[in-house]
């Protein structure tokens, strides 16, 4: 007798400390970490509304790794950045798990787009897996890294009425959802050949004599004359999807826009979504190429606009903005719509799988 009462004894406190810990984790806190092109980031979010995007950065920690280079260069990742990827993931998670006490379904670990094509990726999975009991989730193509970009940027009360332009190195990606009968959405992605990087490339290889490559006026008469191939290319983006000219809110990611907004606002905001006008635009244009000495003169008092300067010199911050001027103007009846910058643009994707997640959000894609 004594026996089967302490067996149920022990069987209620078990249950009962299990249920306690459930209670005491946060069920509204949620962790991602990222292994992107160029670095790992991990990131803690505590969510209030997901469908209005309403929620707390807790945790943000970024490690610098050109991935995307070293896997270019061979054709897969290397012993030494699977090695110090494992280390960084294993002490992030014992660290956010320690600090924030998250559920471990609230835990995500992902690999960016550039992964898939590495041969041994299956070395840095099985390694993650066993090292953390957790699955490491490789995007396994550009329409579904854009198409979660776009679930996270937008907040989900904004779907039907809003598109999304990512302005990035290589190109610009995005897209808008469609709904359809029946409740169900369809996700119509947005490309354009062309980032900060590539563009300018392009613009360099017009220049005939070569010596002149990195002189800023000819640099500029040529980023000048080949706006026309451009916008020819944005046309050809806008005319085959018409329906986006509808969508009122016009929400913009990626660095183009991130050095816009650091440099030319100059101030810190909280704000998750920052409004813009291209009449700014226009102006931070002026000033990139006929006063560009003001900006370095600002990063070296500002640690945020000296981190854009660290990362784009003044032809690629012009090309970007070539970029972010044409795609704006592009667009008809400009005056009516609102521009949004997406300031978080590095957590969009853990905010998407919080997205698939959630029962107030219609998903059904």
């Amino acid at each position: 007798m004594f026996k089967k009462n302490k067996s149920q004894i022990l069987i209620f406190t078990l249950l009962n400390l299990l249920f306690s810990i459930n209670s005491f984790a946060q069920k509204n806190v949620y962790a991602g970490i990222e292994i992107g092109r160029r670095a790992i980031k991990v990131s803690v979010l505590e969510i209030n509304n997901i469908k209005k995007a309403d929620y707390k950065i807790l945790y943000f920690a970024e490690e610098r790794i050109s991935f995307a280079d070293h896997i270019a260069a061979t054709g897969e990742i290397p012993q030494d950045d699977i090695n110090r990827t494992s280390i960084t993931v294993v002490d992030q998670l014992k660290k956010i798990k320690t600090e924030f006490k998250l559920l471990e379904q609230n835990i995500f670990i992902v690999a960016a787009n550039a992964f898939a094509s590495a041969r041994n990726i299956d070395v840095l999975k099985n390694k993650i897996t066993t090292l953390t009991d957790k699955n490491l989730d490789v995007l396994n193509s550009e329409e579904e890294e854009a198409r979660m970009l776009v679930k996270g940027a937008i907040p989900p009360v904004d779907y039907p009425n809003a598109l999304l332009l990512d302005i990035g190195a290589q190109r610009t990606k995005g897209g808008y959802i469609d709904e359809l009968e029946d409740d169900k959405l369809e996700f119509i992605p947005l490309e354009l050949n062309f980032g900060t990087m590539t563009l300018t490339d392009a613009v360099k290889k017009t220049v005939a004599n070569q010596n002149q490559v990195n002189d800023m006026s000819t640099y500029q008469q040529k980023s000048f004359d080949y706006t026309t191939v451009l916008r020819k290319k944005i046309k050809e983006m806008l005319d085959t999807n018409p329906l986006l000219l509808k969508k009122e809110k016009i929400y913009l990611s990626g660095g183009a826009v991130w050095a816009f907004a650091t440099l030319y606002y100059n101030e810190s905001t909280k704000e998750h979504y920052v409004p813009l006008t291209l009449e700014d635009v226009i102006n931070y244009d002026a000033i990139l190429k006929n006063n560009f000495n003001k900006y370095n003169s600002l990063a070296k008092t500002n640690p945020d606009a000296a981190r854009v300067l660290n990362t784009y010199n003044q032809t690629y911050l012009i090309s970007a903005n070539n970029i972010l001027t044409s795609c704006l103007e592009s667009i008809p009846n400009l005056e009516t719509k609102k521009i949004f910058f997406v300031k978080e643009g590095t957590i969009t994707w853990l905010l998407s799988y919080i997205v698939d997640r959630s029962k107030k959000v219609n998903t059904n894609f």
